[in-house]
């Protein structure tokens, strides 16, 4: 009698984790989650066609992992350009209906879509690692859209701009800018075209000051679409300037990371 009251117990616990997952993902938040989803796709695939257009002209001109821009002469490179503005487009999208920790995670199916497409398009090998790789990233992102807690209310630019200047975060900040730098400075003319690692590294760490950027930028939209204008608060320029400093600066590494190694 007990391991049975024990089991329905233990079922009761499940189900009510259910609901609450349910409840979780509200349709705001599953807004936001189809299109992160939808956001991945298309920067997975852009992240192929552009690689093809970096190979091509690089065959005619100086190598973009060089420091050579003549791929900003290749149709192919901004077909995938502008896939990715599209992906960028719903991402940004996806920050205004969901919490930043629930969409972020969901980025991590680039990664599946492009493995997929690299093996047949650029005859690029997934070896086993790589496999347990894209399945680390389905499990630990599902996990994080399981429990992603509620997002709390933002009733202007100026509450985020608050929590950007709290003491540490300011001091995540310079830690990541710090490191950045010595990356740049140091690491990418010594290693840059032999450790996929400096790239990545570069384009992670300013990723993390984008995704705070974006959110701060997608809620100061949606605010003043409803009526709030958020365009008279300084701190909507300075994230949307950062945002914009960030966001080309990844470009610009993505650029040179994808030439100079295979994508996966």
């Amino acid at each position: 009698m007990n391991s049975q009251r024990s089991i329905f117990a233990k079922m009761g616990v499940l189900v009510q984790r259910l609901r609450g997952i349910e409840s979780g993902l509200s349709s705001s938040n599953l807004k936001g989650c189809l299109l992160a989803l939808v956001s991945s796709a298309f920067i997975g695939a852009s992240f192929i066609i552009k690689k093809k257009g970096l190979k091509r002209a690089g065959a005619t001109g100086a190598r973009a992992g060089v420091g050579g821009y003549t791929y900003l002469l290749e149709p192919l490179w901004w077909a995938g350009m502008i896939t990715m503005i599209m992906g960028e487009a719903a991402n940004f999208v996806a920050y205004v209906f969901a919490p930043a920790v629930l969409v972020t995670p969901l980025g991590a199916m680039t990664i599946i879509v492009s493995a997929v497409l690299a093996h047949f398009i650029l005859k690029e090998t997934l070896h086993k690692m790589g496999m347990l790789g894209c399945l680390m990233c389905i499990v630990g992102s599902t996990v994080i859209v399981i429990h992603s807690p509620q997002e709390r209310s933002i009733d202007s630019v100026t509450e985020i701009w608050h929590l950007a200047t709290q003491p540490a975060f300011l001091l995540y900040m310079v830690a990541v800018i710090a490191v950045v730098l010595v990356l740049i400075l140091h690491f990418v003319p010594r290693y840059g075209h032999t450790n996929i690692l400096v790239y990545t590294g570069i384009c992670s760490l300013m990723g993390s000051i984008t995704v705070m950027s974006i959110k701060a930028m997608g809620i100061a939209i949606k605010l003043t679409i409803e009526g709030t204008n958020q365009l008279v608060y300084p701190a909507t320029w300075f994230f949307t300037m950062m945002a914009i400093t960030c966001v080309v600066m990844q470009l610009n590494y993505l650029n040179k990371v994808s030439y100079s190694f295979s994508i996966f």
